[in-house]
């Protein structure tokens, strides 16, 4: 018979808990994904170092948490009725979940999207029924952008709502929910630090949020950034807006603005981490060669993230971030070595693992 404290780890790091019972549709069966030990990372750095597998998700990312609280938000509030549509500006995971949320509640769905998007993404969202609307990519304040488009189509429609997910805060309020409260009775409670990287800003405030008040503010919870991103410089200068520069390869994540979701929680960020390309493209690799997980850029952006925290908070030190998802979704760029290459990150990878970029 092994000791109890044994038991607890065989069960924290080699067994999924199911439901005890059925669930209802899509929308029951989002959350409750597991909390994944990067073993070799965590040997290697003397902490343990944990990442939420949101791509275990039943529409394959952590959106899924979004999607369903923001419908169901609307829900009710009376804003939608049965039959209406939902219309969104989103780069990609976010609509991918609503078109899911939709299907299953009877929902039209119609999504705006910046035409930078990998090929993949928008092939499903159409392949799920919805009716994709790919435009030029812009900042914020250009009255093209993609999210402003989306907002002026849905005012043109009977019962049609406009999701608004970087600044409706039942984005954040999901998370608060839902993936806060799982990391902390999967981690028992023993978690120091906590970092992702944001687009919406919901997953970092509403975990952010629900860690801070049950760890009575002991945990430290980080910003980690992209290249092409303001947020890093933001929270390091003490809430300094610079102007947007740069890009990442990177999609999703990085702002050039702070999101109403954000803003909840950004005043108890306790930093902020800047996490190069070159960086994320070698742990994409790594991840893959070494836990066997196949994530996508911002997943491998986020565990780097996580590492550095953890030596930043020292040896012994337990670390969480996000597994936004899975890596197939741009896999036509990720593992082709001509796209790598045309990046300038193809030499960013390990001589050893550069056998998985086997695309060209």
């Amino acid at each position: 018979m092994l000791p109890p404290s044994a038991l607890r780890r065989v069960v924290l790091y080699n067994m999924r808990a199911f439901a005890t019972q059925a669930v209802e549709g899509f929308t029951g069966s989002v959350g409750n994904t597991p909390l994944i030990h990067l073993k070799t990372l965590s040997e290697r750095t003397g902490c343990s170092i944990f990442g939420k597998a949101e791509f275990q998700n039943p529409g394959g990312s952590i959106k899924d948490r979004a999607a369903v609280g923001v419908v169901r938000d609307a829900e009710a509030r009376g804003l939608i009725k049965p039959g209406g549509t939902v219309v969104e500006g989103t780069a990609g995971n976010t609509g991918i979940g609503l078109a899911h949320v939709c299907g299953s509640r009877g929902y039209r769905c119609v999504i705006f999207m910046p035409d930078t998007q990998s090929q993949e993404k928008i092939d499903l969202l159409r392949m799920l029924g919805a009716e994709v609307y790919p435009v030029p990519a812009v900042p914020y304040d250009d009255p093209k952008n993609y999210n402003h488009q989306a907002k002026a189509y849905a005012e043109q429609l009977e019962n049609a709502i406009w999701t608004d997910q970087f600044d409706n805060t039942a984005n954040a309020h999901a998370h608060y929910i839902s993936t806060g409260p799982e990391i902390w009775e999967q981690t028992q409670g023993q978690i120091d630090g906590f970092i992702c990287s944001t687009g919406t800003g919901g997953t970092l405030a509403g975990v952010g949020k629900y860690l801070k008040e049950k760890s009575q503010g002991k945990t430290q919870v980080w910003l980690a950034d992209p290249p092409g991103s303001v947020l890093y410089a933001y929270v390091s200068s003490g809430g300094k807006l610079a102007k947007r520069s740069g890009s990442s390869i990177t999609e999703g994540i990085g702002q050039g603005r702070v999101t109403a979701n954000l803003e909840t929680f950004v005043n108890d960020l306790d930093g902020a981490l800047h996490i190069p390309d070159e960086q994320s493209i070698a742990m994409v690799y790594e991840l893959l060669a070494t836990e066997g997980l196949y994530v996508g850029a911002s997943s491998a952006l986020n565990v780097v993230a996580a590492v550095e925290l953890a030596q930043k908070l020292g040896k012994g030190s337990r670390v969480v971030t996000v597994l936004c998802d899975g890596a197939y979704r741009y896999q036509s760029r990720l593992f082709s070595k001509k796209w790598l290459e045309s990046k300038g990150l193809y030499d960013a990878i390990p001589e050893h693992l550069k056998k998985y970029a086997v695309l060209d």
